[in-house]
């Protein structure tokens, strides 16, 4: 019994020692928590446990991030943007170019293709007036010849001609109408038939163009010779064509309807 009561003392003195030891742990560890923290442990923010998740929570709390800007967009597709797109956008500002010098050209070419058919056609409407004038004026001299002065009814004659039709009333005239002129004695007087009492012109210009016209004339052509007896009076439709040059509007030609 007696060895029994030793141990279970021996035993009991050896529990004491460590629970004696393990109460001077703890106060030691409670007197540590309740110091003062430092500045580093003053910097770190609390830990709060979430069943097996640590938390942590800044001191002032969590502030919300601020809302992006436009800009902001902008600049990160500027940032994103690969290299490759930089040459397609040169290219089709290229393209553009182009098209706005081909669209710049057409107006261009337009506006002078406008501007030249508007100048034509005013010069053209010119030339309706200033043929027919022309036209009406040459007729009688051209068309007319006394064989007392033929020479000099010729003469008046080419100078309101121009071209191959000056040639070719040269030759007619000195071969032809002179010889035949001078034996029967012949007198030819044309006029411009005056405008009937319709109102209808003796004297229209049927086209026209800036240089060249073609004017009809309704003219009255009296013929006197030994082979008719009196006087002979012929109404002719002439077509005159008139064409400009240097010295004015000249006859290029003579048909006779």
């Amino acid at each position: 019994m007696a060895n029994t009561t030793t141990r279970g003392r021996g035993a009991g003195t050896t529990g004491r020692r460590t629970m004696t030891a393990a109460a001077r742990a703890a106060a030691k560890r409670a007197e540590r928590g309740h110091r003062e923290p430092g500045p580093a442990a003053a910097e770190e923010p609390p830990l709060r446990t979430a069943g097996g998740t640590v938390l942590i929570e800044p001191p002032g709390g969590w502030d919300d991030p601020p809302e992006p800007s436009p800009e902001s967009f902008e600049e990160d597709a500027q940032e994103d943007g690969t290299p490759d797109d930089e040459p397609s956008r040169r290219s089709r500002r290229r393209l553009l170019t182009a098209l706005l010098g081909i669209v710049l050209v057409a107006a261009l070419v337009a506006a002078a293709v406008l501007g030249w058919q508007y100048r034509q056609g005013r010069r053209a409407e010119a030339a309706r007036g200033e043929a027919l004038t022309a036209a009406r004026k040459a007729a009688p001299v051209v068309l007319s010849y006394d064989y007392r002065h033929l020479d000099r009814d010729f003469a008046r004659a080419r100078d309101r001609l121009t071209g191959h039709f000056r040639d070719e009333y040269r030759k007619t005239t000195s071969r032809v109408v002179g010889p035949t002129a001078r034996k029967y004695h012949g007198v030819v007087k044309a006029t411009v038939a005056e405008p009937t009492d319709s109102g209808a012109p003796a004297a229209s210009v049927v086209s026209a163009s800036p240089d060249r016209a073609v004017v009809l004339l309704f003219v009255n052509q009296v013929t006197q010779s030994t082979q008719v007896s009196g006087s002979r009076l012929d109404l002719n439709r002439v077509r005159m064509t008139m064409t400009r040059t240097s010295d004015g509007w000249k006859v290029s030609a003579v048909d006779a309807l």
